[in-house]
């Protein structure tokens, strides 16, 4: 998979999102050799669920039929509990914002309501962040992969209370150390 040029996209939503879907297009990825240069792609318009628990992309039956895509291989695909043969597609998938991966190659499965899982081999070669401030989920992904975030150290310093100095550590009066069992004076 080939990441294009720096892209990025933000979904906000005024509610706690569960999934997250997004819209995507997808295409057979051209014979750069057989398509000229600045022809416009076939892209088709699909739904795209996003799964950080999924190795690799999936596309629905749907989205084969549409794009006349053209099996490459076979691999097997594994879930908890069972695994299942499926052929293999070579697409170009193009994001909000004009986000794309290119030549990711794909596997056949069965994806419910949507017709595309993008898997971390697309999540990889980008950054990845989930926010859910005020109860409203703010979803962001760029590729290419620009700087590494880090929420330990992003998070301001806690500050003392003004005027405060911390002291020595208070020492264990005589009365406290008779009643632990430990001698009046010394350590």
């Amino acid at each position: 998979m080939r990441p294009q040029q720096f892209r990025a996209f933000t979904l906000t939503a005024n509610v706690l999102l569960r999934d997250l879907v997004t819209e995507c297009f997808v295409c057979a990825a051209p014979d750069p050799a057989v398509v000229p240069q600045g022809q416009q792609l076939p892209y088709k318009k699909f739904q795209a669920i996003w799964d950080t628990g999924a190795t690799n992309t999936l596309i629905s039956q749907e989205v084969v039929d549409a794009c006349g895509l053209k099996p490459i291989g076979i691999t097997t695909l594994r879930a908890v509990g069972s695994e299942k043969r499926t052929n293999t597609f070579l697409v170009n998938i193009l994001l909000r914002n004009n986000t794309a991966a290119q030549n990711v190659q794909v596997a056949l499965g069965d994806l419910g309501d949507s017709q595309v899982l993008i898997g971390m081999d697309i999540i990889t070669v980008g950054d990845f962040a989930i926010t859910n401030v005020g109860g409203k989920t703010v979803f962001s992904f760029r590729i290419p992969s620009t700087k590494t975030i880090d929420f330990v150290k992003s998070q301001p310093k806690p500050r003392e209370p003004s005027g405060f100095r911390p002291g020595p550590p208070a020492k264990k009066s005589r009365k406290t150390r008779r009643r632990k069992g430990l001698p009046a004076t010394g350590f």
